[in-house]
């Protein structure tokens, strides 16, 4: 039976609706493609701006940035998730060199009781990382395996007399956003001769909602709740739960937060349990690469890095290293940093976290993200940013 042809309406109206399909179609591709272009435009002038981050990692900063928090954050979860060192295996039998060989530090801390007994030769004891200061070792440096379930993994550890330093923090080309003015962004050439040690701060400023301040100014306002590390005009470092307003006072050299307090009167923080602990892009359970600041009993501070970390485990590597309160500092591999240097002008600078995404030059040259330098005693007049 033949099929009846549709009417001449019928054909037009048809006609009518491809028209339209199609000017919607190219419409659509049009709109797509100049997003697209948008998009490249800006993903390029990101990578052509000074930066002192590899490609890969200033790609992935863009795409956070611009609207793919979420998507970023799922992948790093499902990747480090899947990364995760296994428990067991063959023990080490050997350390790392670290700190001047053949040496150990005439007075300091304790060294540190590892999670395995007996320890390796040389591990948990501080041995000092270069010249002295004042008769004394103004910073030391050790490696222990701070977990019996992961017998391979080594935390990386640094001890800083504040009796015999000055801290100082250095804003980055990016972080924190508001700093103004943002000075040299690198250790400045002319406090080289001083310079001793350098090392990471912590997140960026949009992932941590925390403070900045610098010679009684605040950049970034002051969180109540957040651990921060703070220098005062009269010399003493520590790390504290910041109970303040949003300013810091005139007494104030620098004060820089992140996150809850991870050890606390000795303990790990009350609040390692929550995920927002961590942060919020990988939260407290993943392990991955994860950094600290401490200030032990006697108001020195403690710095440890270490890979395959949650927050809890980092916590009691920090109370296994003698910290009594301590904070968060970066996470990832790309991130933790502690730079020392043997001789004056910052020469032989030697890296004590080993970092194959960074260079012992970093802190030399400007960085994207603000850091903390260490010089000698006695201390520096004015503020050195200058």
């Amino acid at each position: 039976m033949t099929k009846p042809s549709p009417s001449p309406d019928t054909v037009a109206h048809r006609s009518a609706f491809r028209r339209r399909l199609s000017l919607a179609g190219r419409a659509t591709a049009v709109v797509i493609a100049a997003l697209l272009i948008v998009a490249v435009v800006s993903w390029a002038r990101a990578m052509m701006a000074p930066s002192s981050m590899p490609l890969f990692i200033r790609t992935v900063e863009w795409v956070r940035d611009n609207g793919g928090a979420g998507l970023v954050n799922f992948v790093e979860h499902a990747y480090y998730s899947a990364q995760a060192p296994e428990t067991g295996g063959a023990p080490l039998t050997s350390l790392p060199a670290f700190g001047v060989e053949g040496s150990v530090a005439a007075s300091g801390p304790p060294p540190v009781v590892t999670a395995f007994d007996p320890p390796l030769p040389g591990e948990g004891v501080w041995r000092p990382a270069g010249r002295m200061v004042l008769g004394g070792d103004p910073v030391l440096v050790t490696v222990f395996r701070p977990d019996a379930a992961y017998p391979r993994q080594l935390a990386y550890a640094a001890w800083i007399d504040t009796s015999r330093i000055q801290l100082e923090l250095y804003p980055g080309r990016k972080q924190p956003p508001n700093a103004d003015p943002r000075g040299p962004m690198e250790v400045p050439v002319s406090l080289r001769p001083e310079l001793l040690a350098t090392f990471n701060s912590g997140y960026t400023y949009k992932d941590s909602l925390g403070g900045f301040a610098l010679q009684g100014r605040t950049f970034m306002p002051m969180r109540a709740g957040q651990a921060t590390v703070i220098e005062y005009t009269d010399g003493r470092v520590d790390i504290i739960d910041w109970t303040g307003g949003p300013t810091v006072g005139p007494d104030v050299v620098l004060a820089r937060q992140n996150l809850p307090l991870l050890v606390k009167e000795g303990r790990p923080g009350p609040d390692l349990a929550n995920e927002a602990a961590g942060g919020f892009s990988l939260g407290n359970a993943v392990r991955v690469w994860r950094s600290a600041l401490g200030v032990d009993a006697g108001g020195n501070l403690i710095y440890l890095a270490a890979p395959g970390q949650t927050v809890g485990s980092l916590a009691g590597a920090m109370v296994s290293a003698g910290a009594v309160r301590a904070m968060m500092l970066d996470i990832n591999s790309q991130f933790p940093t502690f730079i020392t240097y043997g001789k004056a002008g910052a020469l032989d600078p030697v890296m004590v976290v080993p970092n194959t995404r960074q260079s012992a030059s970093r802190y030399l040259t400007p960085d994207d993200r603000d850091f903390f330098a260490v010089y000698a005693a006695p201390k520096l007049k004015g503020p050195p940013q200058t």
